[in-house]
């Protein structure tokens, strides 16, 4: 049994695992080291192991972050809900995390953030404080909607009667999603990514990528989400709409639609991404009939280091969060992609 950085010529084996494991996720496909790398330009390290036959029974996808505002740390996987170890036996487990933890001392990271969806018992301190939330389908979208409340089918109907729709295609809806994005994500005085990243990931996944658009009657686009679909799932990374139209529940009309396409697509579980148990967001994915699902965020800390706290929830980022709000979207799409590469 040997761990070893990954090579070119691993791709298939590598996929090819994951494909096959029942613990793994989308974002331990080998193309999102690519996209990761192309849009944020951090130094990846992704650990293989092999047995003495040389087939693989163990990886750890590890990004690199040298930021001198938030230090130095690694993330597997920064930007999405899931990453991690996934091996065959607590054994390679165990060998897969020490060698991450050899590549952490020599990059003097302060810590490494391991995004597990179980507790992995590996003897390090974990965070349960987000859950995923998890939505069974059925195999058509009738039977869905009649699995509804009347409420909740009110609800969706609410933008219909409005003159609203959607489009689910795929790069051609891009520019339109991003406008929606950024807009948001400003109004959350969170810094946005760039375009450049989703465009990675609709070249990189060409096939199991979509986008959502809600449009007004006059064509406006108001409401978005990104689509991503692995094995049976399919999950929305991101979604947003714009707050003018809020009293036209637009975000009802576009999960509405991603659900029925997800049934369409014969995909048996959608996600509605992380949450915070009984926050605002917890509560609109739970109308839908989803049910949380239990994270595990497992930490390996430098010595004297406690665990890192990144995220808006902090005190010390109220301010810039604040400010973030007040500025023009024009310019926090032009400062937000080189801020944000360093939040995982």
């Amino acid at each position: 049994m040997g761990v070893r950085l990954f090579k070119k010529e691993d791709r298939e084996r590598w996929d090819s695992f994951v494909m096959n494991s029942n613990h793994s996720d989308c974002y331990h496909l080998i193309g999102w080291k690519d996209v990761i790398e192309k849009s944020f330009g951090h130094k990846t390290y992704y650990l293989i192991s092999e047995d003495e036959n040389g087939t693989v029974n163990g990886i750890l996808p590890l990004v690199n972050f040298d930021s001198s505002i938030f230090g130095k740390f690694m993330v597997s996987v920064p930007y999405f809900n899931y990453g991690g170890i996934v091996a065959e036996s607590h054994e390679i487990r165990k060998h897969l995390l020490i060698e991450a933890t050899v590549i952490a001392q020599i990059k003097k990271s302060g810590h490494i953030e391991l995004r597990h969806k179980e507790n992995m018992n590996i003897g390090l301190p974990v965070k349960q404080s987000k859950v995923c939330m998890l939505l069974d389908l059925p195999s058509t979208a009738d039977e869905l909607w009649k699995s509804f409340s009347s409420k909740l089918r009110s609800q969706i109907r609410r933008p219909e009667k409005e003159g609203m729709y959607y489009k689910i295609e795929r790069v051609e809806q891009l520019d339109d999603f991003y406008k929606i994005f950024s807009i948001n994500m400003r109004d959350l005085g969170t810094p946005v990514y760039s375009k450049y990243f989703f465009a990675n990931i609709l070249a990189e996944f060409p096939d199991k990528t979509w986008i959502a658009i809600v449009y007004t009657n006059d064509g406006r686009a108001v409401a978005a989400g990104l689509l991503v679909g692995f094995k049976d799932r399919l999950e929305t990374p991101w979604a947003s709409s714009l707050s003018d139209y809020n009293r036209f529940s637009p975000n009802m009309l576009l999960y509405w639609g991603v659900l029925k396409f997800a049934c369409e697509q014969g995909y048996r579980i959608f996600d509605f991404g992380r949450s915070t148990h009984g926050e605002g967001t917890y509560k609109f994915k739970e109308q839908w009939g989803s049910k949380p699902v239990q994270l595990f965020w497992h930490y390996w800390l430098r010595e004297g280091r406690t665990l890192p706290e990144l995220n808006p929830k902090n005190p010390k980022y109220h301010l810039a969060i604040n400010m973030w709000k007040r500025l023009p979207v024009c310019l926090t799409r032009l400062m937000g992609p080189g801020i944000v590469k360093n939040l995982p």
